[in-house]
């Protein structure tokens, strides 16, 4: 695993490797970004990315490029970068990458109609940058292995020596450690350590999401903590990494009921920042909303007025623990994960 004194070098590394120009109509940046495109650095799903750009393409005339990464490497770049980065939009999975640049004073401010047309819960209180969807901490468990009344009542059950060896995790990416983020944030610093003691003596650790989903299914362990979405792209097309599984959602503002905010934000540095704010106006718009209702991507529409796809378990009914995504502590989250031997 990644050491913490060549963690932030190793992210930037992974970042800034060249990316291929594709040759099938994509906007996906080459080695050279061009300095007359509006840039966008993604570490969201390329697929929607890829939509919202077009569509914003055809409708504005604004030519865009995409540069694509993970959360952590993302906004370490960017960071690194500083004020002379190329991007003019960043786009996050999680909200701690988006803090992290934001705490480095990167961001510029969000336009305020832009801000408007998000929910209260999907606007941070610095107003430096704008939710543009959301996903839901759940517990996946496969009841051929435990019964619903043996099911946890709290993620934080699962530091309990009783769980040893019984639930899955994707420990080491962005994901997971969002979540501990807001076990951090909802029961502070003492009882995180503690929890993350629990899950260094008895969690199985996978890559990813989808590792912990699939080990589920196989009966390798009973129970495992990710986020909804990937189920349910599983259970819309084959089920093959879902189908003997159900989901608990955990409500009562309980942590592992934490709702994650993907963000948006304008760099301060951008040299288009007007169309910058253009684009982030149109991605939680309605019809922005609506193009991620009804993809793929299973996330939750986060625009006022725009229903998620029907699937989903509705985001109203989630009971999520009230936590602002500007107080959500990244570098604090890894040094403690750290300090426990999990990264």
């Amino acid at each position: 695993m990644i050491r913490r004194r060549t963690a932030l070098v190793a992210l930037v590394a992974s970042a800034t490797l060249a990316l291929t120009a594709c040759g099938d109509g994509t906007l996906e940046a080459g080695k050279n970004l061009d300095p007359d495109k509006l840039t966008i650095y993604s570490a969201q799903h390329e697929n929607l990315t890829e939509a919202w750009a077009k569509k914003f393409q055809e409708d504005t005339d604004i030519e865009v490029q995409i540069r694509y990464g993970s959360d952590s490497s993302m906004g370490a770049q960017i960071v690194q970068e500083g004020a002379k980065s190329p991007a003019d939009v960043f786009l996050t999975e999680n909200s701690p990458a988006m803090t992290t640049v934001q705490n480095a004073k990167l961001l510029a401010p969000v336009d305020a109609g832009t801000l408007a047309q998000v929910g209260d819960a999907y606007a941070p209180s610095s107003k430096e940058w704008v939710g543009i969807a959301a996903r839901s901490t759940v517990l996946v468990y496969n009841p051929t292995k435990i019964s619903e009344a043996e099911l946890p009542k709290s993620i934080l059950d699962l530091q309990d020596p009783k769980w040893a060896g019984r639930w899955g995790a994707a420990a080491g990416g962005a994901d997971f450690q969002a979540i501990v983020s807001a076990i951090l944030a909802t029961q502070g610093e003492e009882k995180t350590a503690a929890w993350l003691k629990g899950l260094k003596d008895g969690a199985k650790i996978y890559q990813n999401n989808i590792a912990v989903m699939k080990a589920v299914n196989a009966g390798q362990v009973p129970v495992g903590i990710m986020y909804h979405y990937y189920w349910y792209r599983d259970q819309a097309l084959t089920k093959a990494g879902s189908g003997n599984t159900k989901l608990l959602y955990f409500r009562n503002e309980d942590p592992g009921a934490f709702v994650s905010v993907s963000g948006g934000a304008v760099l301060k540095s951008s040299k288009h920042a007007a169309n910058a704010q253009k684009f982030l106006a149109f991605v939680t718009s309605a019809e922005g909303q609506k193009m991620l209702a009804t993809s793929d991507a299973k996330e939750y529409a986060v625009g006022k007025g725009v229903a998620s796809d029907a699937a989903l378990e509705p985001l109203d009914t989630l009971q999520a623990p009230k936590v602002d995504p500007y107080t959500l502590n990244g570098p604090k989250v890894i040094e403690l994960m750290t300090a426990a031997g999990i990264l």
